[in-house]
C-alpha cells in the first residue's frame, strides 16, 4: 500500500490544491506574501506530514510524531483560513465555509488515525 491510498493523504492533497488556487485567484495582492504565504505553506505541511509519517510507519512513535505534526498543521491552517476571513481579505463566503469545512473534516479524520495507529499500531519494537 502506498501512502497515496490514504484518505488523510487524498485530503490534504485537495486541501492544498485548493488553497493554492484560492490565495493565487482570490486573495488581495498585499496578502500575496502574508498570510496567503503562511496558509499555503501550512496545508502543504499537512500532506508532506502525513508521508513522512507514513514512510516511517515501522517505528509506531515517528509514525505518531508525524501524524501529530500533520494535524497541529491543520490547525494553523483553520487559524491563517479564519484570519483571511475576519480581515476581509477574503470576501467569497462560500468559498471560506467549504474550505473551512474541508480542512475541519480533515481534522477529524487526522485525529482519529491518530486514534487508530495509537491504539492498534504493530511495530517489532511493541
Amino acid at each position: 500500500m502506498s501512502y497515496k491510498e490514504l484518505d488523510i493523504w487524498k485530503l490534504a492533497k485537495d486541501n492544498v490544491n485548493q488553497i493554492h488556487k484560492m490565495t493565487m485567484e482570490n486573495l488581495p495582492k498585499f496578502e500575496m506574501y502574508e498570510t496567503a504565504s503562511q496558509i499555503r505553506r501550512s496545508s502543504k505541511s499537512v500532506k508532506a506530514n502525513i508521508v513522512e509519517g507514513y514512510g516511517r510507519r515501522a517505528y509506531k512513535m515517528e509514525f505518531i510524531r508525524f501524524l501529530t505534526f500533520a494535524l497541529a498543521s491543520n490547525h494553523e491552517t483553520i487559524d491563517h483560513l479564519e484570519t483571511l476571513y475576519e480581515t476581509n481579505s477574503l470576501t467569497e463566503l462560500s468559498l471560506y465555509k467549504e474550505i473551512h469545512e474541508r480542512t475541519e473534516h480533515l481534522g477529524k479524520k487526522l485525529s482519529n488515525f491518530l486514534k487508530a495507529v495509537n491504539k492498534g499500531h504493530k511495530t517489532s519494537r511493541n
